[in-house]
């Protein structure tokens, strides 16, 4: 086929070419083979139909799009436009396809309520490019808005699909994926158990689709520390995939079930059902290496549990060797690994070493780009780990890039991006800068209220911060109020030693402001009293499958 349009080529006037380049552009795009060539015909008979409007009528009724009078030309158009954008995305060309497919999206949307064309006729075309908006902005990290998108296109398929239809579930699953990577467990678990609703409904009994909804479920439920029924429904999915002699995807299935029994703590459990998978998989493989990288990091946890601290360092010691000598595995479960060495150092305060290993795995995430909110929370635990040792500039430096990347990716009122303006306001406050730190405080108060509620425990310890911040600049008025705040908070939450704990502190607080303000000298004033704490972040999955420990 394009032999001919190149020995043809030299012929074409241009209205034959900008519809054999669309043609042509089409049939490459569903082989998805060479998305190049896509991208290079789309562009062609986009061009040609911008240049000549006429052109569209009768391009659209070769192609047998329009009705018989004419009256739909810009149809045509939004078709090109798709087909560019899904080829900017395969080309990894992100900014440009969402442009095309945003403007294809609008050009659908003005067919409609111009009332030039039938909403049902071109509901596949609408689920198409909804789909692939979801797809590149998850690409570009706006996660947030791509779950927006996929909804969209979820409601689509609802309305054109039969109720046992497997596209149908699938997309349901899709969408409570794309909930878990966000980390709203709680709205993912209703289109989680759709899907397994369906598949098990179904009159063509989509077994392997079973076993992957429960594995997902199997997460979901962890998410929402339901760790019981988390290993039911991977214990249920195992069953499934031994009849169906699907051994990968088993093995992967009993990792998951030794991470449950770690979140249990029922670690010799843990290691039994690891030793199970070494024996399974094929040596000096992949799989075989990630094992035994997962048995020394559980035994790593058990022995600390124990309190047999050098033993639990040795093994984690060598987990970090397996690693070394397997750089080779795929780029993701390098990714995993490293950031669940990282964090093993972090609990055991080698902070250096953790922080080594972090710096390692930036360069990287750069190769993984739909992986920026994970990026984003490397460099927090790296602003984090370098905070507490006191090394301030060069932990502002990595808070303001995960702020910055929290930002693209769950927009600017996520509680991750308010974890990071408070502890960016704590390494200004230790620099002995009460003004950016009494800015970073405020912004960081307003997104955690709204986010997390004025009475959660990071939202009562920033307004804390703040107050401090003002009573450093001494603007003890402000300080006072927020003290109060405070106070006010910690007497309405949840009762709890460490609540009362807490509201005993912030009432010394207020105390000693209220002493400043009257000329009264605090001679010696606790150390509490005077410092701001950061916050810990949640650790976000690296893949919306993953558990805690590498797959």
């Amino acid at each position: 086929m394009l032999q001919t349009f190149k020995e043809m080529e030299a012929s074409l006037d241009e209205k034959e070419l900008g519809l054999a380049s669309l043609k042509i552009g089409l049939k490459v795009d569903q082989e998805g083979e060479d998305p190049e060539k896509t991208l290079s015909f789309a562009s062609r008979a986009l061009k040609v139909l911008e240049s000549e409007p006429a052109l569209l009528v009768a391009i659209a009724l070769q192609l047998m799009i329009l009705d018989k009078d004419n009256s739909k030309p810009s149809l045509l158009a939004a078709m090109a436009l798709q087909f560019m954008g899904s080829a900017s995305y395969m080309l990894k060309k992100f900014n440009d396809s969402l442009g095309y497919l945003n403007k294809a999206n609008r050009v659908l949307v003005r067919l409609v309520l111009d009332g030039n064309i039938d909403v049902e006729d071109i509901k596949p075309m609408l689920h198409a490019v909804q789909h692939e908006l979801s797809n590149v902005k998850t690409a570009m990290g706006r996660r947030e808005e791509a779950i927006e998108n996929l909804k969209m296109s979820l409601e689509i398929k609802e309305m054109t699909l039969d109720k046992d239809n497997n596209d149908l579930a699938v997309a349901h699953r899709e969408l409570a994926e794309a909930y878990v990577a966000v980390l709203n467990f709680k709205e993912a678990l209703p289109f989680g158990l759709k899907a397994l609703e369906i598949h098990r409904s179904s009159v063509w009994k989509y077994y392997v689709e079973v076993a992957y909804d429960r594995r997902l479920l199997g997460v979901i439920y962890n998410g929402l520390e339901e760790h019981e029924k988390a290993l039911q429904q991977n214990q249920l999915s195992q069953k499934v995939l031994k009849k169906l002699g699907l051994s990968s995807d088993l093995l992967r299935e009993e990792i998951d079930t030794s991470n449950m029994h770690l979140a249990l703590h029922k670690y010799d459990e843990a290691i039994d059902t690891l030793k199970g998978v070494v024996q399974h998989a094929e040596k000096d493989s992949e799989t075989r290496a990630l094992v035994f990288f997962n048995m020394f990091i559980s035994m790593t946890e058990d022995l600390h549990i124990k309190e047999k601290y050098t033993d639990s360092k040795w093994c984690l010691d060598i987990a970090c060797g397996i690693l070394a000598n397997n750089e080779t595995v795929s780029l993701v479960k390098a990714v995993e690994a490293y950031s669940e060495l990282a964090m093993q150092y972090s609990f055991r305060v080698e902070s250096e070493r953790a922080v080594s290993l972090l710096k390692r795995m930036l360069p990287m995430l750069e190769n993984l780009p739909q992986q920026q909110h994970f990026e984003g929370s490397v460099s927090a635990e790296m602003g984090f780990l370098l905070l507490c040792h006191r090394k301030l500039p060069e932990a502002i430096t990595y808070l303001e890039s995960a702020a910055e990347k929290f930002k693209q990716c769950f927009g600017s009122e996520h509680f991750a991006v308010g974890c990071m303006y408070d502890n960016l306001g704590v390494a200004y406050f230790d620099l002995d800068r009460p003004q950016s730190a009494v800015e970073r405080f405020a912004a960081a108060k307003d997104i955690l209220d709204v986010a997390l509620g004025p009475h959660h425990k990071d939202s009562i310890q920033t307004c804390q911060n703040l107050s401090k911040a003002y009573g450093a600049m001494g603007s003890y008025s402000l300080a006072i109020e927020f003290q109060e705040r405070v106070i006010d908070a910690w007497e309405s939450h949840e009762p709890s030693p460490d609540a009362e704990y807490e509201l005993v502190r912030a009432r010394r607080c207020l105390e000693q402001l209220k002493a400043k303000t009257g000329g009264a000298s605090i001679e010696q004033e606790e150390s509490w009293n005077t410092t701001c704490y950061p916050l810990t972040l949640p650790d976000f999955p690296l893949k919306p499958e993953l558990n805690k420990h590498v797959v």
